[in-house]
């Protein structure tokens, strides 16, 4: 299967190959895929959920501290994705995917031994952060992977399964961690209990530990049922050619606007829940936020295939985005926490749309003898995209220290929101605009 190299040459737009073998073989590949970039987003979050109980078993970090921890992990993240666009096409995909999995295990281990410590300084911990990056950078690998197995007319669907289930991991680790802190028998094989000032044990270590084992079966169903494509491999000067191009950098911005929100709002929901709304329980429903906004972009890419235009759906999307980001402000000033949490999930709502309609938009911008340039450029400007997973935790952890309140921070996205409405129209969705996507 996967070990075996493919013999045959690789045309997705034949009908009779995709009929006979393509469809069964890029399916299967996109499936395990979906599974590892889960578990990928799954290690990138662990601190988004983690961080909120460090101070609670005895460590003493400031809440500046803490939203670092949620955001280190977004910062390397996007940083390994610009190189980690470039190794499918260098070394395969299907190696690519056993090398980057396997090693989501070395945060996954530290961090289940250092959080048992409360002495453990915050370094170790950062560093530690940092090492879940690898998670973060493995997006761009397997979006630059799936993309090339399918045919042009299928590629938002089957990038918005991938994106969107893969991005299920955000919510995944939000809804466990919760519940798994609590398991003693998990958390007395690896260590004892942290006593809460409530009286009750819980297991911080399983929070990392309990994903181990799923780690280390992807990693085996990858090497066993994945292929390499020959045809899809390029070296990286070929690649780099995508620098050159004006679009791939105004698809960087759009791209930034909806997934770039979406992770970031991800990290830093359950501390700013925790933050504004501190006397409340409303951190619980933190995992709903990245649940729908991940569920729903399968739908975003659909959606786009279906109209023939990711540019239109992206355009009116980027409208209910800044909606939406009217309403967290209303509620926040207003002190409603269900009307709060309520338009948050909104605003992910519209990410996720958005996130599945401008990855459709990149093959079409992409054609002809440029075709060769989409799978690295959707890539790069998921890359780009990820350090949202670092300024917006940061930019809230500045609004809260420097004014008191995450209002300077909305505002802030807000004029983005609207300046990519504005950038989205004039290049890609008015009448007579150059490039029809």
């Amino acid at each position: 299967m996967g070990i075996k190299k493919l013999e045959v040459s690789w045309n997705p737009e034949n009908q009779e190959f995709w009929e006979r073998e393509g469809k069964q073989r890029a399916n299967r590949n996109l499936w395990i895929s979906v599974m590892a970039l889960m578990l990928a987003f799954v290690v990138w979050q662990i601190w988004s959920v983690t961080a909120v109980r460090l101070n609670q078993v005895g460590f003493a970090f400031t809440q500046s501290e803490l939203f670092t921890l949620a955001a280190l992990p977004g910062l390397v993240g996007a940083t390994l994705r610009i190189f980690f666009t470039f190794m499918p096409g260098i070394v395969g995909g299907r190696n690519w995917t056993v090398i980057s999995t396997g090693a989501l295990l070395l945060p996954a281990i530290g961090i289940g031994i250092a959080v048992q410590n409360p002495e453990t300084p915050f370094i170790v911990m950062a560093l530690l952060a940092a090492l879940c990056g690898i998670g973060g950078g493995n997006f761009s690998s397997s979006m630059a992977n799936i993309s090339p197995f399918f045919p042009k007319h299928k590629k938002g669907t089957a990038n918005g399964i991938n994106a969107g289930l893969g991005n299920l991991g955000v919510s995944v680790v939000q809804f466990v961690t919760p519940i798994i802190i609590f398991v003693p028998w998990l958390g007395m094989l690896f260590g004892g209990g942290q006593e809460l000032a409530d009286g009750n044990n819980i297991f911080i270590q399983n929070a990392a530990f309990v994903w181990v084992l799923p780690i280390l079966f992807v990693t085996i169903l990858a090497f066993f049922g994945m292929d390499n494509l020959p045809e899809a491999k390029q070296s990286f000067k070929q690649q780099s050619a995508m620098f050159k191009e004006k679009h791939t950098w105004i698809m960087a911005w759009l791209y930034t606007m909806c997934f770039g929100s979406f992770i970031g709002y991800s990290a830093a929901f359950p501390l700013l829940i925790n933050s504004e709304f501190p006397e409340t329980n409303a951190v619980a429903l933190a995992f709903l936020g990245p649940l729908v906004g991940a569920g729903i972009r399968p739908v975003g890419g659909w959606l786009a295939d279906k109209l023939g235009s990711g540019a239109k759906v992206t355009f009116y999307d980027i409208v209910l985005l800044i909606g939406a980001t009217v309403g967290v402000l209303y509620f926040l000033n207003a002190g409603n926490v269900v009307g709060f949490v309520t338009m948050f999930i909104v605003l992910f709502f519209a990410t996720g749309i958005a996130n599945g309609s401008t990855f459709r938009m990149i093959p079409f911008i992409f054609t002809g003898e440029k075709a060769n340039l989409a799978a690295p450029i959707l890539g790069f400007t998921a890359a780009i995209a990820a350090y949202g997973a670092f300024v917006i935790p940061k930019v809230f952890g500045w609004s809260l220290s420097t004014f008191g309140t995450a209002n300077i921070a909305l505002y802030l996205f807000l004029g983005y929101y609207a300046i990519s409405l504005v950038i989205c129209w004039f290049y890609y969705s008015r009448k007579n605009a150059k490039v029809k996507c």
